[in-house]
């Protein structure tokens, strides 16, 4: 009885199936009435998509060319890359797309790998799945900008930054704000030049985001000049290059300016004598003498504008002789109506000349009080012997006006501070130029940012592992030099990458 049961049982099963028309083996009813080898065999749901494909790579944007004229950057291995390739395969919109991934190919191979899993419906209505590989060979090519490059006419734009100084502190604070957010990654090319730099663009509409930047982050103005190169008298169409000239404020951090009267009045009655704190977006400036505090704006200083009396080297050293401190509740009856910086200290100093110790001492008022002792070294500017072409100055009063302006307090020598020193900058990319210890512009630079760390909250700062594994022998007197702490810095991960930003500084000439 179990015996027939089995039987009926198979033959049940082989009554369900049939003989496949081409190799006789029993399969499963299909529309096609054959097995999956022999479908395999008799249709290629591939047909009709090529094996192989052509894209082009322009070496020098390192970017892919995306039909009929767009160039996109890619990265190996990319979604966008695999999107570029699948849109090369005609034929693809016949099949049922299921997967599609990356084969791995040596990166100098010129060659890029797909491998791709398609369905289609073949034969009366059966579904039939293929996997196969398509190769695609990388061809070099330029594009249209690079080729005008290499033509030497490349540019249809020109943003040109100057700035009327004898130091180059500002462009190495604008240098970092560029590689902080990218700004550049847009120009054909970098050209340094005696006061400034120049950026070169393909299209007026980068440009103007340059502009739109250099306007947001420092106090600049502009002026735009357009050349007709060439014109189409048929069609009424011209070929123009345009020019953009930017002029940075022509003052900097530590710099000595003197205010107009009208100027100083609008500011809360500030004192017509100040110092430069910093220069950002804005101007800012404190009156040494009442710790008075103001920020003027770009379009501020060109409706009223003023000169520096004196640069970072135009300032003498001084000694510190002696130093009485003003007291808070007093500190508010020398400022006007403006606001008052907290942070600093008032204080009446007596100083003098290192070669005149003990012979002829200032008397001096100054915001550092928080900084200065006796023995200290200070940099100051001498009013009382000073020779300035300037007319607000010149209108001054000179009666009451102090002899000396106390700008900066001197911490140690410049080459213990570079030993010290265990953080780095990136830099733009271009020959001839100078970041090195040996650039006294760049290594005052390096100390403003150490010293002020509202000036640094806008740049990145890397760790220099080859000095943070050294270890520097200083003395007692060395301990008050400001340093960056470990936390503010990054870790530098592109450090010996084939990378624009490894370079030499682009944004400041050698002097």
């Amino acid at each position: 009885m179990e015996y027939m049961e089995t039987g009926g049982s198979d033959e049940s099963s082989l009554a369900c199936k049939i003989l496949c028309c081409q190799c006789g083996t029993p399969i499963e009813p299909n529309p096609a009435n054959m097995c999956v080898a022999c479908l395999r065999t008799q249709v290629d749901i591939s047909e009709g998509i090529p094996k192989q494909a052509v894209i082009y790579f322009c070496k020098g944007c390192e970017r892919y060319l995306q039909p009929p004229e767009q160039w996109i950057k890619c990265s190996l291995e990319s979604r966008e890359l695999l999107g570029l390739c699948l849109a090369k395969l005609k034929g693809l919109n016949r099949v049922r797309l299921i997967d599609a991934g990356f084969v791995w190919t040596e990166p100098h191979s010129k060659r890029i790998k797909v491998k791709l899993t398609i369905q289609a419906e073949v034969l009366g209505g059966a579904v039939l799945q293929q996997v196969f590989i398509v190769e695609f060979v990388v061809n070099g090519q330029f594009c249209t900008d690079c080729h005008r490059v290499e033509a030497k006419d490349f540019w249809k734009a020109n943003v040109q930054v100057r700035q009327k100084t004898d130091h180059k502190k500002t462009f190495y604070y604008l240098e970092q704000l560029i590689l902080k957010h990218k700004a550049h990654e847009s120009t054909l090319g970098i050209k340094p030049t005696h006061e400034g730099i120049d950026f070169f663009y393909a299209n007026e509409g980068q440009a103007k985001k340059m502009l739109d930047f250099l306007t947001s982050v420092v106090p600049c103005r502009y002026q735009v000049s357009k050349t007709v190169i060439s014109q189409d008298i048929h069609s009424n169409t011209y070929n123009c290059k345009f020019t953009y000239s930017v002029e940075i404020v022509p003052v900097c951090k530590d710099c000595v300016v003197c205010l107009p009267p009208k100027l100083a009045h609008q500011l809360g009655g500030i004192g017509q004598i100040c110092v430069v704190q910093r220069v950002s977006s804005t101007i800012h400036l404190i009156d040494p003498f009442s710790g008075q505090i103001a920020e003027v704006n770009s379009n501020t200083y060109w409706r009223t504008p003023f000169n520096a009396l004196s640069g970072t080297k135009q300032l003498a050293e001084y000694v510190v002789m002696d130093i009485e401190i003003i007291r808070d509740h007093e500190k508010r009856t020398f400022a006007g109506q403006g606001a008052v910086s907290f942070k600093h200290v008032l204080a009446d100093v007596w100083v003098c000349r290192p070669n005149e110790i003990g012979t002829n001492e200032i008397h001096t008022r100054t915001h550092l009080g928080h900084l200065l002792k006796p023995g200290d070294i200070v940099m100051g500017y001498d009013l009382a012997n000073c020779n300035v072409n300037d007319d607000n100055f010149d209108k001054m009063n000179r009666e009451n006006m102090a002899d000396v302006v106390l700008v900066k307090k001197m911490y140690a020598d410049k080459s213990v501070r570079n030993r010290r020193r265990k953080f780095k900058l990136r830099h733009l990319d271009a020959d001839g130029m100078d970041v090195t210890s040996i650039n006294r512009d760049y290594t005052d630079f390096l100390e403003d940012l150490e010293e002020d760390p509202a000036f640094r909250q806008n740049i990145n700062i890397y760790k220099d592992e080859r000095k943070a594994a050294l270890a520097v022998e200083v003395g007692d007197a060395d301990d008050e030099i400001p340093q960056i702490t470990l936390q503010e810095m990054l870790d530098d991960l592109h450090i010996g990458d084939e990378n624009p930003l490894t370079g030499a500084s682009v944004l400041a000439t050698q002097q």
